[in-house]
């Protein structure tokens, strides 16, 4: 029984490994992360599971930020909910530097595709916090809010293959119109 589960291990173990490997040779998720062990951005000495880690944590963080700030929106709290909103946005996108590494990430954020995407977002996260916390008008900042949440989703969409392409299939589909975008 032994062997056998000594077998069966190492066989997943050599196929989740190929298969981790060659994909990321193909280039299959080269777009959304970064080969381990990469020398193109030495930053740090974090092993490949616990960048992982500070992803998902940054993640996570940034999820639960944006969930406070909008609450803080029923509360009447705009200042609160633009600058706890931007800050979870932030922290996300943050997130993802540990996984391809500072300076790669900030190279592929200003990449022909991801451009207009990135200035876009980053312009509203400024507009979120002036409109929210500095001009405290609650509805700019919502509308602003708004802005930051789609340019994000599409800003993300862009490190999957073909997903800006599905979503603009699905709504051409569903409105009868082409995409705009």
């Amino acid at each position: 029984k032994q062997w056998y589960q000594r077998r069966v291990r190492g066989v997943l173990n050599y196929y989740t490994n190929y298969y981790y490997k060659s994909n990321l040779r193909m280039g299959f998720m080269s777009g959304l992360m970064g080969e381990p062990g990469d020398d193109e951005d030495n930053y740090c000495n974090l092993t490949w599971e616990n960048r992982l880690y500070a992803f998902a944590a940054c993640l996570v963080i940034g999820l639960a930020l944006s969930i406070f700030g909008t609450i803080e929106v029923w509360l009447g709290q705009y200042s609160a909910f633009a600058l706890l909103y931007s800050i979870g946005t932030l922290v996300a996108l943050a997130g993802t530097c540990f996984l391809r590494g500072p300076m790669s990430q900030i190279q592929k954020m200003f990449d022909k595709e991801r451009l207009v995407a990135t200035i876009i977002l980053i312009a509203s996260i400024v507009l979120t916090i002036v409109c929210g916390a500095v001009l405290k008008v609650g509805i700019l900042a919502i509308i602003c809010c708004i802005v930051q949440f789609c340019a994000f989703t599409w800003y993300t969409l862009s490190y999957i293959p073909y997903a800006r392409n599905a979503v603009k299939a699905m709504f051409s589909s569903c409105t009868g119109m082409d995409c705009p975008c």
